[in-house]
């Protein structure tokens, strides 16, 4: 079995967290997610971060510092997923794989539609208090 590394950048503004909704096609058609995606090889976790964000939000970020890993299998790969806080100093977005964005709360993020591995982020980010209400 293979194994790959995936990024999923963590900005928290006002207490609350971006989340952005795919697209209705693929495996997470219409699901929620923390943007991010599948590394490269000889691409740093953190260069990960800034491509993936330039190309699904047209925006410039900083990564700072892992606050969670998980870890799933999907067909034949083992994916190893590594959560981090990051900045983005103007968060103007221009939506490339995604229809929607917003701002959540703990009260929206507890009902948002996630992916499997989103779903342990967003637990993770409840349950150590990083959200306001």
């Amino acid at each position: 079995m293979n194994t790959r590394y995936t990024t999923a950048g963590i900005f928290i503004k006002n207490g609350r967290v971006l989340v952005a909704k795919r697209i209705n096609e693929g495996a997470l058609s219409g699901k929620w997610e923390f943007p991010g995606g599948k590394n490269r090889q000889s691409e740093s976790l953190s260069d990960t971060l800034i491509r993936e964000f330039k190309e699904e939000l047209d925006v410039q970020i900083f990564s700072k510092e892992e606050i969670f890993t998980t870890e799933f299998d999907n067909k034949d790969t083992h994916y190893i997923l590594k959560a981090f806080l990051i900045d983005i100093p103007n968060p103007e977005f221009t939506l490339t794989v995604h229809t929607d964005f917003l701002y959540a709360g703990k009260k929206e993020l507890k009902e948002l539609d996630f992916g499997k591995s989103d779903s342990k982020i967003a637990s993770f980010l409840l349950e150590n208090n990083f959200l306001e209400d």
